[in-house]
């Protein structure tokens, strides 16, 4: 027998919410993205079944996306806002001006030519960087084609919109933090779902079954995961002795694992979460295990006070990692990401598994308010129940960042799923 789920829109109405939120990004955060990077022009250019991953966010639910697409958005300063023209064969159902048609008379290139050269931007933003694969989305070949239709004036104003790609990807709408908290509560009720025995049979389940369970699932809702799912055991040496190193069953005592997320809405969640499997005549997991999760929580707590407006992630992480130090933490680890239509982008990176200190570039990227990341890391402690190994407890819940400060999204474990 299956949990009972949260709710999930149909196609129609998911289109209708995406659509009205997209409308209200493109009237507020659209000016704001461009005035922080001091663009007055941002282009965003790509091809059919290449899409930049700009223009992926924006656009509508049901849109046809055939050969060249061209975006022109225009700063009109002030109360004027920002002129949105659509030189594409894109149906933008109301959402931007058409620019261009193919009874025009004209290229799109030749018109692009024109409206820029009429408008005269100081400043011409396009989506090339460095650093932000999510604002790297215009391939060389098309900025040859924009640099020869600008002409060689025209080409010298064109500059990187990685600024603007940044604040436009990351920036939650207050009613999108509310969509976000849909989209936790539906991965986080798969998750206690697979971790229980509607799902598992000790002695019979894998976890490649686990796997499968959580894909399938979601799948079945109509949506997509947000990476492929991950689910994994651990146990004792007196255990694994017993069953062999080759053993893939899920067993009595065994502590699971799972690195799991979906889609909804445009939105993508992820979620580290862990299960014990009793054994006969227990009714919680050993107080080793127990022990290991609260600590695991403290650092939660730890790195969510690190969390300052201006920082780079950079800054955050050594906050985090030192306050971990010496509130005497075991082997804290921290390694977490923004969050949001793409999964490790275009925030700033807060360590990496396997590096714990500065990261150039994607670490020197700083915090925003309004804004969602992955409280994702670990700590490794010895588990006396388990012959004093040590064990390593890994979390990932989801959080967004405000004015107010931080908080978790839809809350966070701090007890084991019970099989």
């Amino acid at each position: 027998m299956t949990t009972r789920l949260p709710a999930v829109l149909s196609l129609r109405e998911q289109a209708r919410v995406v659509n009205s939120t997209l409308a209200r990004r493109l009237d507020t955060l659209l000016p704001l993205a461009m005035r922080e990077a001091g663009l007055d022009m941002w282009l965003v250019i790509c091809h059919e079944d290449h899409l930049d991953p700009i223009l992926r966010t924006m656009i509508p639910w049901q849109s046809w996306t055939p050969i060249l697409h061209i975006l022109l958005f225009f700063d009109r300063g002030g109360e004027a806002g920002v002129e949105r023209l659509n030189l594409s064969m894109i149906d933008m159902q109301g959402l931007m001006e058409t620019g261009w048609t193919r009874a025009s008379g004209e290229s799109q290139w030749e018109t692009l030519r024109r409206l820029v050269e009429e408008r005269s931007p100081r400043r011409v933003g396009v989506n090339r960087s460095d650093v932000i694969w999510g604002a790297d989305g215009l391939t060389a070949s098309l900025e040859r084609q924009l640099l020869a239709a600008l002409g060689p004036d025209l080409s010298q104003r064109v500059v990187s919109a990685e600024v603007a790609c940044i604040r436009w990807l990351e920036t939650r709408l207050p009613e999108e933090l509310d969509l976000y908290a849909q989209a936790v509560a539906l991965s986080r009720a798969i998750i206690a779902e697979t971790f229980s025995r509607a799902v598992i049979t000790p002695g019979v389940t894998t976890c490649e079954d686990l796997r499968w369970h959580y894909w399938e699932r979601v799948r079945g809702l109509g949506l997509e995961v947000s990476f492929t799912p991950y689910y994994r055991f651990f146990r004792s040496a007196a255990e694994r002795e017993r069953w062999g190193e080759d053993d893939r069953v899920i067993r009595p005592g065994d502590m699971l694992h799972c690195d799991v997320g979906l889609q909804y809405l445009r939105l993508l969640t992820d979620h580290q979460e862990l299960a014990y499997v009793l054994r006969p005549g227990e009714s919680e997991a050993p107080a080793g295990l127990r022990a290991g999760m609260a600590e695991a929580n403290r650092l939660q707590e730890v790195f969510l006070s690190a969390w300052q407006e201006g920082w780079s992630g950079n800054r955050i992480l050594a906050a985090a990692l030192a306050r971990a130090h010496a509130d005497g933490l075991s082997k804290p680890m921290i390694y977490s990401h923004s969050l949001g239509h793409y999964l490790h982008e275009p925030g700033p990176l807060m360590g990496l598994p396997w590096e714990q200190g500065d990261i150039p570039g994607r670490g020197d990227v700083v915090m925003r308010p309004n804004t969602v990341y992955t409280v994702e890391l670990n700590v490794t402690c010895p588990v006396p129940e388990w012959g004093g190994a040590e064990v390593t407890f890994m979390l990932e819940q989801d959080a967004a960042y405000a004015a107010a400060g931080a908080r978790f999204i839809g809350g966070r474990q701090t007890s084991f799923h019970l099989v």
